[in-house]
């Protein structure tokens, strides 16, 4: 798309992306980030990494982290956050997303969630590495699972498996979110998002950023891109993705994706699309 680089404009920043056609609800990815900020943005699935090198700086539920080398960081899914070097050389990490069903189908345990964000760990950030690393490079579906679930071994004592009433006490903005989810395809006002919390449209703007440290729009936005992933997974055109989710055209798709993921939807979808 012209205006827009393929890949960073820093040559130290890369980012590439890897699905498991035999394993639907997972993605691997494996980043060095030097320059590059990303934006608030979020995975409707659980996010495990490890920090091979340098560390990163993000913020998370309204508070900054920073992930030094051989720790592990644990997110769980609907979180927005940020993401940029806390190094002079930026960090180089490994991730791998879960959605809940799948990791709840595979393991028979349900109600996930993890409590701290960031955990020193050495030697565990080293394994999960090493298991990242393999589960990428396999292509037999038997031996997939089998490095997932040793994978699911080493960060599961990071765990922890409450209720999910007990997890997050119900709140007048998670009907404001989930709003969002069923509505993100098309113009969204501030005026019935408002209404939906029942407040007052300045009372509710500034209450919701107080509670999820971003925008309503920020939240939108990122439940757009989310849902953009998934079209280009599926293979959709550009151009249809960006009508899908509400978006102006494929150019402003481009824009926001880019500056959410640090790639364009097309060379993601080359990466990630199912043949």
């Amino acid at each position: 798309m012209q205006g827009v680089p393929e890949q960073f404009s820093d040559e130290r920043d890369s980012a590439r992306f890897r699905h498991l056609a035999q394993v639907p609800g997972l993605e691997l990815y494996h980043a060095h980030i030097a320059n590059y900020a990303f934006e608030p943005h979020t995975h409707e699935a659980f996010g495990i990494g490890s920090i091979e090198l340098g560390a990163e700086r993000f913020r998370y539920r309204g508070a900054q982290h920073v992930a030094p080398v051989h720790s592990v960081v644990t997110m769980n899914p609907d979180e927005l956050h940020t993401g940029e070097a806390e190094t002079t050389d930026g960090w180089r990490y490994r991730m791998i997303y879960l959605e809940p069903d799948l990791l709840e189908e595979i393991t028979g345990i349900r109600h996930w969630w993890f409590s701290d964000v960031v955990h020193y760990d050495p030697q565990r950030s080293r394994r999960l590495c090493q298991l990242n690393h393999q589960l990428w490079a396999e292509e037999d579906p038997l031996a997939q699972k089998g490095v997932l679930l040793d994978l699911i071994d080493a960060f599961r004592p990071f765990a922890r498996h409450a209720p999910a009433g007990q997890q997050r006490e119900s709140h007048r903005f998670d009907r404001v979110r989930d709003y969002l989810h069923d509505n993100y395809m098309r113009p969204v006002t501030l005026d019935e998002l408002a209404n939906v919390a029942a407040l007052s449209p300045w009372h509710f703007q500034r209450q919701f950023k107080a509670h999820y440290h971003v925008t309503p729009h920020q939240m939108l936005m990122a439940i757009r891109l989310w849902r953009a992933k998934n079209f280009l997974t599926a293979g959709l055109p550009a151009a249809d993705v960006a009508a899908l989710t509400g978006l102006t055209d494929q150019s402003h798709l481009t824009r926001a994706f880019t500056h959410r993921y640090g790639i364009t939807p097309v060379r993601y979808q080359k990466q990630v699309a199912r043949r």
